[in-house]
């Protein structure tokens, strides 16, 4: 099996109501990464990306950046065993 990384991001800033979710979880996709993004009620939101670790660097250094509109001022990253699972989810 080819080596998979898997972290945890939380994203800070302003990044509720610009689309954040959806094009995290397009980029996710376009990368070919397994995971899920979601709001929190900080304002926040939190993503877990998992799959090949260079594509999984490139999500990150999207995440610092974002979609058009966002403005974010941290993203705090949190390695986390692979989980090995299919598709990449929006949740609420």
């Amino acid at each position: 099996m080819p080596p998979t990384n898997r972290l945890r991001l939380h994203i800070e800033g302003t990044v509720q109501g610009v689309w954040y979710r959806k094009h995290a979880a397009e980029e996710a996709l376009r990368l070919g990464l397994t995971g899920w993004v979601r709001n929190l009620p900080d304002g926040g939101v939190e993503a877990a990306a998992e799959g090949p670790p260079d594509a999984v660097d490139h999500f990150v250094a999207w995440c610092r950046s974002g979609p058009p509109l966002a403005r974010v001022t941290r993203v705090t990253v949190r390695p986390e065993p692979p989980e090995h699972g299919t598709g990449f989810h929006i949740l609420r």
